[in-house]
């Protein structure tokens, strides 16, 4: 019989000003999957964590999952899952440690004779450890799979302390990228920093900042951004909404995001055509149709554009999903 390890409430529960922050799902520049079924959720899980044996159970099998991001680096992998129904992740056994960190929901991890503290934000999972997760509905989680494990895992409230407020930081700047580069950078630091403080890096420990509580001004300018999609760009307009100067405003959020108005506008439009791309189940994908409809006349310059943003070519994010459907399709003759 296998011992039911619960999580503590994820840690961004009862924030303010961050939580506005990361109300969005995480890792949306590398959205992979969205409104997927089981078949298409378990091969990509299968595939990202490496493991041939893990088997999803559903609380609704015949409807959709949820959303699936991951980018993968030299480091590890870091992905993020946003859950729309109770599932449950079974006969999984991993070669490489990974830790599952609730961002907004709860999560129980079932391990046959392995310890755990229910006391800290996330859970822990060793190389060698069969294990099963159960995620309730309306969850989304991070999880960090480093490339190069921990030579012995020290848990403490210090290191909860500091493998949340590295995870805090990296949320707030996945939300604001500049490009592609930027993003591996900042799932490189993560990855290196969380494998660093399960290894009892005092040094790692100590430098770890917490993350600025985000301007009200800002935050009513990225709404804007962000929930009018058919809106124009318009400096003037966004800096009175916000109840600030231009020039106030730019550098505002230039100090506290790194990007300006109009580079964060012409991300979240660059992230809605790739939403787009991620849900097509055309024969042929209407890429310049979605590219035009917000805004990118010019095919050429897009294209630059999203590659400089995602890593990739708009092409080859139809195909990622493609290629696991096609897999799903092989799947009952190879069984």
């Amino acid at each position: 019989m296998g011992l039911l390890l619960k999580t503590a409430a994820s840690p961004f529960a009862c924030s303010s000003g961050m939580q506005n922050f990361i109300a969005n799902p995480e890792l949306e520049s590398y959205l992979r999957l969205n409104r997927a079924a089981c078949g298409e959720w378990t091969l990509a899980l299968q595939d990202l964590l490496g493991c041939s044996g893990l088997a999803c159970d559903l609380s609704r099998p015949k409807e959709e999952v949820g959303s699936l991001s991951a980018l993968g680096v030299g480091g590890g992998l870091v992905a993020a899952l946003s859950v729309r129904q109770g599932l449950e992740l079974q006969h999984c056994r991993l070669e490489s440690v990974l830790l599952v960190f609730p961002v907004q929901g709860h999560c129980e991890l079932l391990s046959d004779g392995a310890a755990a503290n229910t006391l800290l934000p996330f859970q822990l999972i060793l190389p060698g450890q069969t294990f099963s997760l159960r995620v309730t509905a309306e969850s989304r989680l991070l999880l960090l799979m480093p490339a190069e494990q921990p030579q012995a895992v020290q848990l403490a409230a210090a290191t909860s302390e500091a493998i949340t407020l590295s995870i805090q930081r990296f949320l707030y700047q996945a939300g604001f990228l500049q490009d592609h580069h930027q993003g591996c950078q900042a799932a490189e630091t993560v990855l290196r920093e969380v494998r660093e403080i399960l290894a009892g890096s005092s040094g790692v420990t100590k430098v770890t900042e917490a993350v600025p509580e985000p301007d009200r001004r800002l935050l009513k300018a990225i709404s804007k951004i962000r929930t009018e999609p058919d809106w124009p760009f318009d400096l003037q307009e966004l800096s009175s909404h916000a109840g600030v100067s231009e020039r106030n405003l730019y550098y505002l959020m230039k100090r506290q995001t790194g990007m300006t108005p109009y580079r964060y506008y012409q991300r979240c439009r660059l992230i809605r055509v790739r939403r787009r791309l991620v849900d097509c189940q055309c024969a042929v994908p209407h890429i310049s149709r979605y590219a035009g409809d917000e805004g990118f006349s010019h095919f050429g310059r897009f294209a630059a554009l999203y590659r400089e943003h995602f890593g990739e070519l708009p092409s080859e994010t139809v195909q990622w999903r493609r290629r696991l459907q096609a897999q799903e399709l092989l799947a009952p003759a190879l069984s």
